[in-house]
C-alpha cells in the first residue's frame, strides 16, 4: 500500500472522528412528562428517544471502529485482514478506511452474526 493511500485513509479516518465526536456530545432529549390528553403524543416521545439512542449506539460503535483503524495506521497493520491476514483490496480501504475485514472475511463475519 502507498503513501497516498495511507496519507488519504488517515485524513478521512480522522475527519470521521471529528464528525463522531461531535455528534456524541449531543444531548439526547428525555421524553417531557406524560399527559393523559395524548396517548399517541406521549408514543411519539418515547420513539423518538429510543431511535435516538440507537443511532447513538451505532455512532459509538462506528467511533470504536474509527479509533481502531487510526491504531492500526500508527502500529503497520493498516490494510491487513485481521482475519486471515490477507491485504485489504485499497478500492475497499478507499471506500472504508475503517475496514478491518476483506470482503470474503466479512461476509463470512456477517454470515456468523446473523
Amino acid at each position: 500500500m502507498d503513501d497516498a493511500l495511507r496519507a488519504a485513509a488517515r485524513a478521512t479516518l480522522e475527519a470521521e472522528r471529528d464528525r463522531l465526536r461531535a455528534e456524541l456530545a449531543q444531548e439526547i432529549e428525555s421524553p417531557g412528562p406524560m399527559t393523559y390528553g395524548s396517548q399517541a403524543a406521549a408514543a411519539t416521545q418515547v420513539f423518538e428517544q429510543q431511535r435516538d439512542l440507537a443511532l447513538r449506539d451505532r455512532a459509538q460503535q462506528h467511533f470504536a471502529q474509527v479509533e481502531a483503524a487510526l491504531a492500526r495506521l500508527d502500529d503497520g497493520r493498516f490494510g491487513i485482514c485481521l482475519r486471515c491476514r490477507q491485504p485489504i483490496a485499497e478500492e475497499r480501504l478507499a471506500a472504508l478506511p475503517w475496514a478491518a475485514s476483506c470482503i470474503s472475511c466479512q461476509q463470512i463475519v456477517d454470515r456468523e452474526g446473523r
